[in-house]
């Protein structure tokens, strides 16, 4: 099991000098509003792969008085220590990490911590647009597959240069063809992580318990990924998608952007008791549905014998819902076994752990206690 025992925050958001002590049960923030307890939460996912919980700038992290820039360090259960901050000695800003002491890398990094989390804002992912769910569903992949962010980078990166291109007004051949490879070769693993981790969150949600937070059924409705699902080659793949974009020149230089790809793919998502598309489902019925996809991806995680099991960051989960949906959220998180972090206003909500979780209260502009 990987646990902090141990998190400092330095000029971190509202966090001047945060130094908490903990085991490696799960540990229940709480206090005010507007206190910092999702910057606590946010400070840990920088932790991982990716922008973390805000997807914020590194600078906007810094405290607003600070004079220096932000560290977030923290010992593992097995006495490593790892940390991670904004490095501005030299021309602009990056993120720096140590791992021991020692400079480190994201991929070092990824060895050692790997976090799933739900936040109010995730609440509106069944409801909004496909970018929503397909930044949702991206984020699930990092957790299992942290080289996720890289690719999708770089297949990025080579969309804005091609989009450039057609804006022109003229394309030359040869450098659409180029480019529309780096894209299709960038495209192709894209649809092949997203194929793979959605057969791995079917087979956990199908392996949890019923009760609470019901099931879902997951597909993604994207040409890339579903042939991916289907068995096709890596190669294959990537040969579609350059075929699919040498054809569509015209009509994206018409549009003035790339109109087919993976980054045009939707996570759709049924709400398996009732069979009804999870957008029409209640506003209730959609929480419960996201805490147990959230819950699956972290019971799989937990059951992976590759990596370390999962920081689960829960920002307010527990306050919308009633005693005994809180008692069975609970009860899964201990069983799952990764160390669960969440905030809440007031201490009773989170009553129904007893003493298998260990609870802490965040002041504003004071140090926290573990109590």
């Amino acid at each position: 099991m990987t646990a902090l025992t141990r998190l400092r925050l330095t000029n971190f958001r509202s966090h001047a000098n945060l130094d908490l002590k903990l085991d490696s049960r799960p540990v229940c923030l709480w206090g005010a509003n507007g206190a910092g307890k999702t910057n606590v939460l946010e400070a840990i996912s920088q932790l991982g792969p990716g922008r973390g919980l805000r997807a914020a700038s590194l600078p906007d992290m810094t405290r607003h008085d600070a004079d220096t820039g932000w560290t977030v360090s923290a010992t593992l259960d097995d006495d490593q220590k790892i940390g991670v901050g904004l490095d501005s000695s030299g021309h602009g800003h990056k993120r720096s990490i140590r791992l021991d002491g020692a400079p480190a890398t994201a991929s070092d990094l990824a060895d050692l911590i790997r976090i799933v989390w739900l936040t109010p804002a995730m609440d509106s992912v069944f409801r909004g647009g496909a970018s929503e769910r397909r930044r949702f569903f991206d984020r699930q992949v990092m957790a299992h597959i942290p080289s996720h962010g890289s690719v999708a980078s770089r297949y990025e990166k080579a969309m804005r240069e091609r989009n450039a291109l057609l804006e022109r007004g003229r394309v030359d051949p040869a450098w659409a063809d180029a480019i529309e490879g780096r894209m299709a070769e960038a495209g192709a693993l894209m649809a092949s992580n997203r194929a793979r981790i959605l057969m791995t969150l079917q087979a956990a949600i199908n392996a949890r318990p019923d009760g609470f937070f019901p099931k879902g059924d997951l597909s993604l409705d994207g040409t890339a990924e579903q042939a991916a699902i289907d068995g096709a080659s890596l190669f294959d793949i990537q040969d579609q998608i350059a075929e699919d974009l040498a054809k569509g020149r015209y009509r994206d230089q018409a549009a003035g952007r790339t109109l087919s790809g993976p980054h045009r793919s939707d996570l759709i998502v049924i709400h398996r008791p009732t069979g009804a598309p999870a957008g029409e489902a209640s506003t209730g019925q959609q929480k419960a549905l996201l805490i147990g996809l959230i819950l699956a991806s972290a019971r799989a995680l937990s059951e992976d014998g590759d990596g370390p099991s999962p920081l689960i960051l829960l920002d307010e989960a527990a306050a919308h819902l009633d005693r005994d949906r809180r008692s069975a959220l609970f009860d899964e998180l201990i069983e799952i076994g990764g160390q669960a972090w969440l905030t809440g206003t007031e201490e009773f909500l989170f009553e129904a752990f007893g003493d298998r979780a260990q609870r802490v209260e965040i002041k504003a502009d004071a140090d926290a206690a573990t109590a």
